[in-house]
């Protein structure tokens, strides 16, 4: 648009310096007329106003023709980029103008039809720009959002692939941490085999599991249920293993205790297994699973130890993933030390 402005504004000048064009009043009149199509791209208020200015002038001049056919051809332009309260006051001015060109004093006879059919033909077009225009703007930000969805989506998705991971691997990589230790003892060494052999072939089957799941779902049914009862009894085993004495209270087989609460328990029986196994003192521990009509509790007490152990991997977000899981389930949630103890709670409701 703008090289069509610029060339038809060399003609005019060219008109003026070899003076083969209309007189300079009318030639100066056609350059403003020009210009005032490019300020439609910075203010379509402001051209508006000066293509007012420029009709108002070329009564003066004569031109009043050539100015109404400019405000004809603009009307595409107003339809382009003016917002309604422009549109609609342009529209009102130009048929008021025309009307004023129509019957006015001119000697030359003015086919307001023409200019009705070009300002209509020109408004069509910057109409159907806009719309255009606005279609793509709505696409653009409907792809951009789309490509953030996607992002948010692989990020999460790499999110859960790393809980699932720390939740199914780290408790297994703890235990053979824990026994590897032992194998230097001659008479714990065969049962620390024995237990490095059943974490490793157990991370395996949880890392299938893992996988199936990364891969639109598991193809198995013998992967990790969530058994709670089977959590229960595996964590009580290698805790004794490790040298603890275990008390267990509560009916893990309760038929009030619904599955999503299950699996949520079990998780959370593991991870608890795991820290006791990195980080508990000596002495006992106990579990306690209480279940009544409104809710089931889980709860897990361990001695802390004298000093901190640093020889087993600690990732340090297990306590996290256990609050993500409780919290999602409108369940309450708690962690920390208590008279020389650790203690986990884990509170969800029945229904």
């Amino acid at each position: 648009m703008l090289v069509v402005i610029g060339g038809v504004i060399a003609v005019d000048v060219a008109g003026i310096v070899f003076s083969y064009g209309p007189g300079l009043f009318q030639s100066l009149l056609s350059i403003a007329t020009t210009i005032v199509f490019a300020l439609y791209l910075w203010s379509p208020w402001v051209a508006t106003a000066s293509l007012g200015i420029v009709f108002a002038l070329s009564f003066i001049a004569g031109t009043e023709s050539e100015s109404i056919f400019a405000a004809a051809v603009a009307v595409g332009l107003v339809m382009r980029l003016g917002r309604t309260a422009l549109i609609f006051s342009y529209i009102g001015a130009f048929l008021v103008a025309t009307a004023i060109v129509a019957y006015g004093d001119s000697d030359v006879p003015v086919n307001v039809g023409a200019y009705l059919i070009i300002a209509a033909a020109a408004g069509a077009v910057g109409f159907a720009l806009r719309i255009a225009l606005d279609k793509g703007r709505r696409l653009e930000q409907e792809l951009a959002e789309q490509a953030e969805h996607e992002r948010e989506a692989v990020l999460a998705e790499r999110r859960w692939i790393a809980g699932e991971l720390h939740d199914s691997i780290a408790h297994h990589l703890t235990i053979v941490a824990l026994h590897v230790q032992m194998l230097d003892d001659a008479e714990r060494s065969r049962g620390a085999q024995e237990a490095i052999r059943i974490a490793a072939k157990r991370a395996m089957t949880d890392l299938r599991f893992v996988i199936d799941l990364a891969d639109d779902g598991p193809r198995s049914s013998a992967v990790h249920s969530g058994d709670l009862a089977a959590a229960i009894d595996e964590a009580r085993g290698e805790i004794e293993a490790a040298g603890h004495r275990v008390r267990s209270e509560g009916d893990p087989y309760d038929e009030r205790i619904h599955r999503a609460g299950e699996i949520i328990l079990a998780r959370i029986m593991r991870e608890s297994a795991t820290n006791i196994l990195k980080h508990a003192g000596p002495g006992e521990v106990s579990i306690r699973l209480d279940v009544d009509d409104e809710s089931l509790t889980l709860g897990i007490h361990s001695p802390l130890p004298e000093t901190a152990r640093r020889d087993l991997p600690s990732s340090r977000t297990g306590v996290n993933r256990m609050a993500e899981r409780v919290l999602g389930a409108s369940g309450q949630f708690s962690a920390g030390a208590v008279d020389g103890q650790w203690r986990v709670s884990a509170s969800l409701p029945i229904n």
